[in-house]
């Protein structure tokens, strides 16, 4: 059997390497249907006429300096590098990966410079990590990954392959430039949806789907296709906004929800648990529901949009500024037999 052509000349250069990887790991077995596929889905998904952006990106991840050589951490909150550099390297550091701003997931460390981004994302990965199955040896896809913040967390925690898709240039190059310098070969975030995915392609051991289902106008279409993304005996991990209420309570905020676009249906966690099960999964659990604080998600030196505090009510912060019920988000796991 031969190799598929990458058309190696035509790819974007970020993505050879993980062109590269994927080429020699996926030859044989389930994964080679995608990989026939991902030559045009990384040109499609990093190109210059589409994102005009991308090249002032480009020049950033180029600027970035070498740093010493130094422990790699991916079982801390900070994902990164310890060890320290000097001033005109960090200098040169923080120029560069400020030239990917805005970074929205994290927080991210390297030689001393903290990257505070908007969402503390280590909290919600200390939520979930105790309550889905290990991962370790298993292969891992998370959907809507965003820079891969959590993809390194799993890694962390014992995954042989860690897959992350997500459609936005901006946060490919950042994992990117986290990558620059951590270097690690089983772990890749690609510039793409789940729908651009194989339909049926049953093998990954454990599914993360984390703020992706509100963004769905057909959630039940959105659960069928992760379902079809895992293993026999593999696991689903969702993370939804929700609201309070019995197993059939649903807001539908058409569209605009704390001043977020493509916003459609919020359940209650009991809904969203009847909707798992309705598509087909077993063993369903809800394992954390809370309100999302300003502490959370909130406006630092490393993401200075605005961010939950301006979504909120001014006058009744339970409230969003469209009058909803102030963010409240659910994870549930659920298995496939």
């Amino acid at each position: 059997m031969t190799s598929p052509s990458p058309l190696e000349h035509a790819l974007p250069p970020e993505l050879v390497s993980d062109w590269e990887a994927l080429n020699s790991r996926w030859q044989e077995g389930p994964l080679r249907e995608w990989l026939e596929a991902l030559p045009d889905q990384f040109s499609t998904g990093l190109s210059p006429a589409r994102y005009g952006d991308l090249s002032r990106w480009r020049e950033a991840l180029a600027a970035l300096p070498p740093l010493p050589t130094a422990a790699i951490r991916l079982n801390t909150s900070r994902v990164g590098l310890s060890g320290t550099a000097p001033d005109e390297t960090m200098d040169a550091l923080h120029s560069a990966l400020m030239g990917l701003h805005p970074w929205r997931k994290g927080p991210f460390e390297l030689c001393g410079l903290h990257l505070d981004t908007e969402w503390r994302s280590d909290w919600k990965w200390d939520r979930l990590a105790d309550a889905i199955a290990p991962l370790t040896g298993r292969r891992v896809l998370d959907v809507g990954c965003g820079n891969g913040y959590h993809c390194w967390r799993m890694l962390g925690a014992g995954a042989t392959e860690v897959i992350g898709v997500d459609p936005t240039p901006l946060f490919i190059l950042q994992f990117k430039a986290v990558q620059h310098y951590l270097q690690q070969p089983a772990i890749h975030v690609l510039p793409m949806t789940l729908e651009a995915m194989p339909e049926h392609l049953h093998v990954f051991d454990t599914v993360f789907s984390m703020g992706v289902l509100y963004h769905r106008r057909d959630p039940m279409a959105h659960l069928a296709s992760l379902k079809h993304k895992l293993a026999p005996g593999g696991q689903l991990v969702l993370e939804t906004l929700v609201i309070e209420g019995d197993d059939d309570a649903l807001l539908e905020p058409n569209g605009r929800y704390a001043r977020m676009g493509n916003v459609w249906q919020l359940p209650s966690p009991g809904l969203a648990s009847s909707w798992l099960k309705l598509a087909g999964f077993n063993e369903v659990e809800i394992v954390d529901v809370g309100v999302t604080s300003v502490e959370e998600q909130r406006r630092t030196p490393w993401m200075t949009f605005h961010s939950l505090e301006e979504f909120l009510d001014p006058e009744d912060p339970t409230l969003t500024i469209e009058g909803f019920p102030a963010p409240r988000r659910a994870i549930l796991t659920a298995n496939v037999i």
